[in-house]
């Protein structure tokens, strides 16, 4: 386990599918544009934390496999989809509008 994941108790994987569900449940929780703006700032904290996190974990030196590569590479990319459906859903609130 990388020391950056420790604080989390996970290995990359389970780090990995952890964020891919939380990041498809803050997505569907966003997706209408209604969220509250104390709720997008907690999800863009943890967009950066989580993508801080694995980065640090990926470029720890540990081996990686291919596979693992490949899943971490789509987990930043969660994570960037994330933040522009957020980016997004705040454009489609009215102005005036909060949630």
């Amino acid at each position: 386990m990388p020391a950056s994941l420790e604080p989390v108790h996970l290995c990359v994987l389970h780090f990995t599918l952890k964020v891919e569900k939380d990041c498809a449940q803050m997505r569907r929780e966003t997706v209408y544009g209604k969220t509250p703006h104390a709720r997008q700032v907690e999800i863009i904290h943890y967009i950066a934390e989580h993508g801080e996190m694995l980065a640090r974990a990926s470029t720890s030196g540990l081996p990686l496999a291919d596979e693992m590569k490949a899943r971490i590479l789509n987990t930043f990319l969660t994570l960037m989809n994330l933040r522009e459906n957020l980016d997004r859903a705040a454009l489609r609130q009215p102005i005036g509008r909060s949630g």
